[in-house]
C-alpha cells in the first residue's frame, strides 16, 4: 500500500472509531465517515467493502497490540505460571487501550448476529484466544508447573474470566478496579491448576502490578 492511501485508509479509521464512539455504531452512516475523514464515497469503498469491515479493523488493529503485550509478558516470564500472571498485569493497558471499543463492541455484536459473514469475523480472535491459552496450559502441564488437567477446559475458563471481565468494566467501570479483580482471579485459578510439587510463581506487585521474572518461555499467538 502506498504511503498515501495507508494515510487515508488512517485517517478513515480515526474518524470512524471517534463517531462510533460519540453517537454510535448504529447511528454513524458511510456519508458522515467520510465528510469526517475529509474523503470521496469512492475513496471509503477503495479502502473498506462496508461500515462492517471498519468495525472488524478496528477490532484487530486494537487485539494486535494486547497481542504484543500479552506475548512479551509470556516470553519474559521463567514459567507458564509466572506467565499467565504477567499476562494478567497488563489488563490495566488492555483496558486503557480499549478506549472505548468495548461499548462498540457490545452494540455491533448485536447487529453483526444477524449477519454470518460478520459474525464469523467477530467470533475468530475468541476462538483463537482459547486456542492459544489451551496451548499454553498445555505447556504449563509438560513444564511440570501445573497438575494433569484438561487443557481446553483450562483455556477456555481463563478466557471466559477475561472476557466477563472486560464486559464487567464497560458495563460498571468504577465498580471496581477490574485489572486488579482480573490479576487476583487468574491467580487463583493457576494456584488452583499447580502441581503440588513445582514452584509457586510470584505475585504481580501490588503496586506496579509488574511481575518480576526472567527467562525464556514462549508462546505460541497462532497469528
Amino acid at each position: 500500500m502506498q504511503k498515501r492511501g495507508k494515510k487515508t485508509r488512517e485517517r478513515i479509521l480515526g474518524s470512524s472509531l471517534r463517531l462510533f464512539a460519540g453517537q454510535g455504531y448504529a447511528a454513524t452512516g458511510v456519508a458522515e465517515i467520510c465528510a469526517a475523514s475529509g474523503v470521496s464515497k469512492g475513496a471509503f469503498y477503495h479502502h473498506f467493502p462496508s461500515k462492517q469491515s471498519i468495525f472488524l479493523t478496528l477490532m484487530q488493529n486494537w487485539l494486535a497490540g494486547v497481542d504484543r503485550r500479552l506475548e512479551r509478558s509470556m516470553r519474559a516470564s521463567a514459567s507458564v505460571p509466572e506467565g499467565l500472571l504477567a499476562m494478567a498485569s497488563q489488563m490495566r493497558h488492555v483496558f486503557s487501550a480499549a478506549d472505548g471499543r468495548l461499548e462498540i463492541f457490545l452494540e455491533f455484536w448485536q447487529q453483526a448476529r444477524r449477519e454470518p459473514a460478520v459474525w464469523k469475523g467477530l467470533m475468530a480472535p475468541y476462538r483463537q484466544y482459547r486456542d492459544i491459552l489451551a496451548a499454553i496450559v498445555k505447556k504449563g502441564i509438560k513444564e511440570g508447573s501445573f497438575r494433569r488437567i484438561d487443557p481446553v477446559a483450562a483455556g477456555q475458563a481463563l478466557e471466559t474470566l477475561a472476557i466477563g471481565t472486560l464486559l464487567q468494566g464497560v458495563l460498571d467501570p468504577r465498580g471496581a478496579r477490574w485489572d486488579n479483580v482480573i490479576r487476583t482471579s487468574i491467580q487463583l485459578l493457576v494456584e488452583g491448576m499447580a502441581n503440588p510439587s513445582a514452584k509457586r510463581p510470584q505475585r504481580p506487585a501490588a503496586e506496579t502490578g509488574v511481575l518480576h521474572a526472567s527467562g525464556g518461555s514462549q508462546r505460541k499467538t497462532g497469528r
